[in-house]
């Protein structure tokens, strides 16, 4: 005698748990958003209170009224503005020169084929592994024979052509960009310069965005380098000017935050302006059949 099973219980577990899986996952969502964004809220919060008051226990939640005095105490000890400047202009020229050598470079190893191209690739690569650290010696050294020291270009020159940007442009050409339509440009008449221009340039948007955006971040939060480089107060950028505001004993948090509020603003612009085409950039290679 046959026996007959319902798939009643099933379907009803399957539509209890859907739901019940999608709110788990709104709620971690929620709870990383909120672990994100409570550094960003204290730090504002903390840049309107007095050294006392950021030290209470608890903490104060909500913003308070010494901005004015935190304000005109970081431009009494440092030259903001023109430490801020310094970063602004050394991101945006790291920024616009690697976009511009990392995408021809990339757009050379993933549309030409000349000899020992592979080989040379993968030495770019090999650049990768070695740590940043054992860098320091040589970098210092060099610049100081190219007379570079308390000089911009120390930090934006070498950083022209990295290797993840060379990696990254390479890999979205590679992928994003038939050879037929360069093929057909070239037949066309365009010169190569031209294709790159007009073809490669426009369809690498989410790539260029990525990179740059990686750029300006790193250029921007760069210590290490202008720490080596610049001598004089002027010349530091905004994390190294913010240093000084530390001393061994006594500290003055409220200048301190209310300095480092001011330097985060303008990368929270950024990356407004850029986060879609992060996200597309970073997500391309997934969504390629």
């Amino acid at each position: 005698m046959a026996v007959a099973y319902s798939s009643a219980p099933n379907t009803a577990r399957r539509s209890i748990g859907k739901p019940l899986s999608r709110g788990a996952a709104l709620a971690l969502l929620v709870l990383g958003a909120l672990l994100t964004v409570l550094p960003f809220y204290f730090m504002f919060v903390f840049a309107t209170h007095s050294r006392g008051e950021i030290f209470n226990l608890p903490p104060p939640t909500w913003f308070g009224h010494n901005l004015t005095t935190n304000y005109d105490s970081l431009l009494g000890r440092v030259p903001f503005w023109r430490n801020l400047w310094n970063s602004l202009y050394l991101a945006v020229l790291s920024t616009v020169t690697t976009l511009f050598f990392c995408s021809l470079a990339g757009f050379a190893f993933a549309m030409y084929n000349f000899r020992f191209r592979d080989q040379l690739f993968a030495m770019v690569l090999a650049t990768l592994l070695i740590p940043g650290a054992l860098n320091i010696v040589p970098f210092a050294l060099i610049m100081q024979a190219f007379g570079w020291i308390d000089s911009p270009r120390a930090l934006w020159v070498p950083g022209m052509a990295s290797a993840f940007g060379i990696f990254l442009m390479r890999q979205y050409i590679g992928s994003a960009i038939p050879k037929e339509l360069v093929e057909a440009a070239r037949i066309d008449g365009d010169s190569e310069f031209g294709i790159y221009r007009r073809i490669v340039l426009p369809l690498c948007g989410p790539a260029l965005a990525t990179l740059g955006l990686v750029t300006f971040i790193n250029s921007w939060n760069n210590f290490l380098g202008p720490l080596i480089i610049f001598r004089s107060v002027e010349t530091y950028t905004a994390p190294l000017a913010l240093r000084t505001l530390q001393g061994l004993v006594n500290t003055d948090w409220g200048a301190l935050m209310c300095g480092v509020a001011l330097t985060v603003v303008p990368l929270l612009v950024v990356f407004a302006f850029a986060s879609r085409q992060l996200i597309e950039g970073l997500t391309s290679g997934a969504l390629k059949g």
